[in-house]
């Protein structure tokens, strides 16, 4: 049995992939990751609203709910773009091969025209635009 976290794992599973405990401490560093950014998003949207709150005054409650919404969503984004990067890695570690799309690595559309006219079934030439 290997330990994965806090739970076991059988040997005949780690022999089948041996990249799980790599892609289990990248998940865990990207939870980690999440964690922190929302705790440190939370605080720093307060004390930054405490300071703005003397020259534009409005309730506590208000204060603390943007500062817990706002970094919810940006905790959620972090976690998410780093859940992409460990599935990258998993998938490089079973293939051996990059995958085709990474985050952040997005192909632009093709936007040329083919130089021969398209033709449809019936036989006429279609204008390309």
């Amino acid at each position: 049995m290997v330990n994965l976290g806090l739970s076991k794992v059988d040997d005949a599973l780690v022999e089948k992939h041996p990249g799980l405990q790599s892609y289990a401490a990248c998940q865990s560093r990207a939870f980690m990751t999440g964690t922190g950014s929302f705790i440190i998003g939370t605080a720093s949207l307060f004390f930054a609203q405490r300071a703005l709150q003397k020259r534009l005054p409005y309730p506590l409650q208000w204060n603390l709910l943007v500062s817990v919404v706002a970094s919810s969503v940006f905790s959620y984004s972090v976690t998410r773009w780093e859940t992409m990067k460990c599935t990258d890695l998993w998938l490089f570690l079973e293939t051996r091969d990059l995958p085709k799309t990474s985050p952040g690595k997005e192909e632009p559309p093709n936007l040329t025209t083919s130089a021969v006219p398209k033709v449809t079934k019936y036989g006429d030439k279609m204008e390309s635009r």
